[in-house]
């Protein structure tokens, strides 16, 4: 599968330092290839409007849905915990 980035979410990657942009980076290339990658721990977030979440680092999620043969990336988030 592929993957898309929505204008959101590129604003919000450019806030991040660069070893978690690296560590998407991976993570998305992860995605591509495995929805259910043990270390993605990827699972629906919003069943209403079919967005997922899965996981960057301890403190880093990212959001998507899926559309058609491409994962669409909307978000991405820094945890306070």
């Amino acid at each position: 599968m592929t993957h898309r980035t929505t204008p959101h979410f590129d604003r919000a990657f450019l806030k991040l330092s660069p070893e978690i942009q690296n560590a998407f980076e991976k993570q998305v290339r992860l995605l591509a290839a495995n929805i259910r990658h043990p270390s993605l721990r990827a699972k629906k977030y919003d069943e209403t409007h079919d967005i997922w979440q899965a996981r960057v680092t301890k403190n880093v999620r990212f959001y998507f849905s899926i559309v058609g043969d491409a994962y669409i990336i909307l978000d991405i988030v820094k945890h306070k915990d």
